[in-house]
């Protein structure tokens, strides 16, 4: 081969290798990168996060529950709070919690810092007050003088959520090796995971499982094609979900449909934590939200594929 034929078989492996490198169009997006935001204000979230001086009785700090050096979550069907008595649902996971349209399987907050807000003075989870934080918080020097350093009006119940809210939305988990699929990276994924990818498409699983977050930016109803409730047993008042928000019928029984982000790593799953396996999770998903029976094949293509989602944490897996 002359010199002239092997730089054109160069250049066009260059320019092949540049398309596929190409992100992908397709109805689900990779995560964005982590955003900018003052260190200060991160790190005094952090520490927050893990202080248990938020509760009532010095027991229970938002780590408790929402484990980062885990998946985010508690490995419970229904994490403890102060008391050391089950709450009324399952708690998700806070990896990439920031992106979801709204907060709580009902949706009652919009936003992080009202979150924080719930959880703390919540009768059943930290049972705490405003005041007993403050005058806590205040009186730990070292977190007077951070506070005094990052907000000039020092220690106060809004700086308090707002530094909370600053750490939870570090708590991205981009990199998954589907995120690297989106941006162009397409031999990452092995065949059998891509036609999983395709049958999630198919099957209809993306009509609720959407977005960004591959979730957390709709309301559904939990039993579509069956009363999952009733087949369950023992309903309880959290069962019927944005109802108790709203008091509108309508809403009866209706969630925050969850992201899949990370999904391999954080059962046991719905509101209710009775699903304990991923392939009992996806089950469930057929018989009630979408009224199909998948073959075993296709299942197992499904699960291969959202074992893809698991992203990374700090560069981390």
């Amino acid at each position: 081969m002359s010199l002239f034929h092997h730089a054109i078989v160069l250049l066009l492996c260059g320019l092949c290798a540049r398309a596929s490198a190409e992100p992908l169009d397709e109805p689900l997006k990779p995560l964005p990168a982590v955003p900018q935001q003052d260190v200060r204000r991160v790190e005094l979230g952090r520490r927050l996060f893990h202080e248990p001086r938020l509760s009532i009785n010095n027991t229970l700090s938002c780590a408790s529950c929402h484990q980062v050096d885990k998946n985010g979550a508690d490995s419970r069907a229904l994490s403890l709070g102060f008391d050391g008595k089950p709450v009324a649902v399952n708690t998700p996971t806070v990896f990439n919690a920031a992106l979801n349209f709204r907060q709580f399987w009902d949706g009652r907050v919009e936003t992080l810092e009202e979150q924080s807000n719930v959880v703390i003075t919540s009768p059943h989870e930290m049972d705490s007050d405003w005041h007993t934080v403050i005058e806590r918080i205040s009186n730990d020097p070292d977190y007077r003088r951070d506070f005094a350093a990052t907000y000039p009006d020092g220690v106060t119940q809004a700086n308090v959520q707002q530094a909370l809210a600053s750490f939870e939305r570090t708590l991205l988990t981009p990199g998954s090796r589907f995120d690297q699929y989106l941006l162009g990276n397409t031999d990452i994924l092995t065949l059998e995971e891509k036609y999983g990818y395709q049958r999630f498409k198919e099957y209809g699983c993306i009509a609720c499982h959407q977005g960004v977050n591959i979730g957390g930016n709709m309301f559904q109803k939990f039993g579509v094609f069956g009363d999952y409730i009733a087949d369950r047993g023992n309903p309880t008042v959290a069962d019927q979900g944005r109802f108790n928000v709203t008091r509108d019928e309508a809403d009866r029984e209706f969630f925050k449909v969850p992201s899949l982000r990370n999904v391999a790593l954080t059962a046991p799953y719905f509101h209710d934590g009775s699903a304990d396996s991923l392939e009992k999770a996806v089950d469930v998903m057929f018989q009630y939200q979408l009224g199909r029976t998948p073959t075993e094949e296709d299942k197992r293509l499904i699960i291969l594929f959202l074992e893809t989602l698991t992203g990374q944490r700090e560069g981390k897996p």
